[in-house]
């Protein structure tokens, strides 16, 4: 007995370690056989049977972890069905309401919006992803009942274009973000850039909300206008009787007497910029003399004429236009100066035979007809009509002289050319209703008046290139008017523009407006004439 005991124990210790050993042994072997294992494509023969009984032999621990992960299986599975049940693809009878999208199906989210575009073709699906797909709510219904580009067809451009801004480059994602900044929607603390104040803003508001363009246009033969002739029956230096006739027989006439406008082109030595240089010249001399506003048009209109039908070299142009003025004077001029006076404005350059000879050469060739419907005339005339407003009038003038300098204005008529200056010279001023009685005695309305005052206004926006013309109208005489009025446009516009005067018209009336309500409240609108005014009148 007691030798058997060790024998047992002998024998149950060799049973263990043999058993140990046969279970690292098979470790080995499966390992081994894992790290020899062919691909199942490969082709290659299978390890032998015994060797794959071994190797294969499931232990109780993998059958274990083999279950947990079929029954994990088996939980996902019916947790997807339950959540494609609750996105309203799958019923729980497993019938699919809507079409499902292929493999090939491709997802882009926007704001909890995921929009599946199939490359089969198909219809865009809509499905909502957040927090009210896991609480179970449906959101897609039968084809029968609800087409699901129906509920996506109002934000369809939103949509488009996040999908855009989502595969776009990162330079022009940061391009839609800063229009996405610049666009946002104003509040009411964020001033618009386009006019520098509020105070500025709501006078312009206020007064366009008086109806500045709603108002309706004077009729020049209408019947609202006040007979002003009336007053001076009694004057018979005012012809009050025929004044209507004699003015019909002008504006017949002032056609005939227009020079051709661009008679410039058949000029072999001449340019426009030439005919500027004169005309100052002619300004600077008629200042000297202090001959009538008349005399000067005239003889404008003399040179326009005779360069129109006559080619003249450079060195005879400054014989044309002292003699042209010589020509004016005579006709205007109750005493004119002789040839003497203006031989030594011209510096003794030409002879007084010269002169002579030049004098009856331009008459020849206009066949003495010096019948010009002067400017002046017009100006007067609808002067009458706006109560003889001395700025006005004297802003007028100077307006005369900038049509008679600028050539584009050639072909226009005397009488719109006047009508047109007090028209502008209101509008500066701050008057900036044309009256039916204006219209009258005009014979414009004035949407016809713009387009030769927008030639004015960017002739005055130029750089001054006419410096004794700009120097004749800065004395105290004109009112220092060319100062001013170039002060008044400046601050509008920019200098060197080219002002469209029907668009900013509306603004510019209701600048005036605002201004002239202002003025008003402090009391300031009926105010006495200042000194310059009355040293003018004197």
């Amino acid at each position: 007995m007691s030798s058997n005991i060790p024998t047992r124990r002998i024998t149950r210790q060799t049973r263990a370690v043999a058993q140990k050993d046969n279970e690292n042994a098979t470790a080995r072997t499966t390992r081994t056989t894992a790290r020899l294992k062919p691909p199942s494509n490969s082709g290659a023969l299978p390890p032998p049977s015994h060797v794959l009984s071994r190797a294969t032999a499931p232990t109780l621990a993998s059958r274990a972890k083999v279950g947990a992960k079929d029954e994990n299986k088996v939980d996902a599975t019916a947790q997807g069905k339950r959540k494609r049940e609750a996105l309203g693809e799958v019923t729980k009878n497993g019938i699919k309401n809507v079409a499902v999208a292929s493999k090939e199906t491709k997802a882009q989210k926007f704001d909890g919006v995921v929009i599946k575009t199939s490359a089969t073709g198909r219809q865009p699906l809509r499905t909502v992803a957040g927090p009210t797909a896991r609480r179970g709510m449906k959101t897609a219904a039968a084809p029968s009942q609800i087409h699901p580009l129906d509920e996506i067809k109002k934000p369809v451009k939103e949509v488009a274009r996040a999908v855009a801004i989502e595969v776009a480059p990162p330079e022009m994602k940061m391009a839609v973000e800063e229009d996405r900044v610049f666009k946002k929607r104003r509040t009411s603390s964020e001033a618009p850039e386009e006019v520098k104040s509020f105070d500025e803003q709501h006078e312009v508001a206020q007064a366009l909300e008086l109806g500045v363009d709603s108002e309706p246009e004077a009729d020049p033969n209408g019947h609202d206008w006040d007979d002003l002739d009336a007053e001076d029956v009694d004057d018979p230096l005012m012809v009050s009787e025929y004044v209507s006739e004699i003015f019909l027989y002008m504006k017949q006439t002032e056609l005939t007497t227009l020079p051709n406008p661009d008679y410039m082109s058949s000029q072999k030595e001449l340019a426009w910029s030439m005919r500027g240089i004169l005309l100052d010249w002619l300004v600077q001399v008629h200042a000297r003399f202090r001959l009538l506003p008349e005399t000067l048009f005239l003889c404008v209109n003399i040179i326009d004429r005779f360069l129109s039908a006559r080619v003249v070299s450079l060195a005879r142009l400054q014989l044309v236009g002292i003699t042209c003025l010589l020509l004016a004077a005579k006709v205007e001029e109750i005493v004119a100066p002789s040839v003497s006076h203006f031989l030594h404005c011209a510096d003794s350059s030409y002879t007084e035979a010269e002169i002579l000879l030049a004098e009856r050469y331009v008459l020849k060739t206009l066949d003495w007809n010096l019948s010009y419907p002067n400017v002046m005339h017009y100006l007067r005339r609808i002067s009458k009509a706006d109560d003889y407003d001395l700025k006005a009038r004297t802003v007028g003038k100077y307006l005369l002289e900038v049509a008679a300098l600028e050539w584009r204005l050639l072909a226009t008529p005397p009488s719109l050319i006047a009508a047109a200056s007090i028209w502008l010279a209101r509008l500066i001023l701050g008057h900036d209703k044309w009256t039916p009685n204006l219209a009258h005695y005009s014979t414009y309305a004035e949407s016809s008046l713009i387009p030769t005052a927008n030639l004015m206004l960017n002739y005055i926006l130029k750089p001054v290139r006419h410096e004794s013309f700009y120097k004749k109208y800065a004395g105290k005489r004109f009112l220092k008017v060319s100062v001013w009025v170039r002060e008044w446009v400046l601050e509008r516009w920019e200098e060197g523009t080219q002002v469209s005067l029907a668009q900013d018209l509306p603004k510019l009336k209701a600048l005036n407006r605002a201004e002239r309500a202002r003025l008003e409240a402090a009391g300031l609108v009926n105010r006495d004439l200042d000194d310059e005014d009355l040293l003018a009148r004197s």
